[in-house]
């Protein structure tokens, strides 16, 4: 299964894929659309471009993206809702379906503790993904939304052929 992982940002969407074979993980691409345009709705379009061109490109089968918090900053947190949006617009789209993981289980799942620093979370990235080149942070954490959505769909699925067959 090839999975996206996207980490919404305004100004800075990072985006990761990875192959999931059974617990086997392999690095595809990374990278961070960077909005531009005079006002938001330009910026929003650049965003919406930007992944919709990843999405054709790299054939994704899931896509995942982070939950966002809601901080001090009304303002702030609607405008990245509105990239949130963008996030989980592009791979519907595409009839993929789409996670969606709160930071703290990202980080559980990837570093093993909920509330993990970058740097952390980029170093879990690296050793479960030997050889990859990060494109930046956003990029880090959006294969570590990648990595979460193919161990949680693999324990999903794991889940449910054991309850099929204790029903037969």
């Amino acid at each position: 299964m090839r999975v996206l992982g996207i980490d919404p940002g305004l100004r800075n969407l990072g985006w990761g894929l990875i192959d999931a074979d059974g617990s086997r993980l392999t690095h595809v691409a990374n990278g961070i659309c960077h909005s531009s345009g005079p006002d938001l709705a330009a910026r929003l379009l650049s965003l919406f471009e930007q992944l919709t061109d990843i999405v054709a490109r790299y054939s994704p089968e899931a896509a995942a993206v982070e939950q966002t918090f809601v901080n001090k900053d009304g303002a702030g947190t609607l405008k990245l809702g509105q990239a949130r949006g963008i996030a989980l617009l592009v791979p519907a789209q595409h009839g993929l379906s789409v996670g969606e993981y709160s930071p703290n289980t990202v980080k559980k799942t990837v570093v093993g503790v909920g509330h993990a620093a970058k740097e952390q979370v980029a170093h879990m990235v690296r050793v479960q993904l030997p050889g990859v080149q990060l494109t930046g942070p956003d990029a880090a954490d959006a294969l570590a939304i990648a990595i979460c959505h193919a161990h949680h769909a693999r324990s999903g699925g794991l889940l449910s052929r054991a309850v099929q067959r204790a029903g037969a």
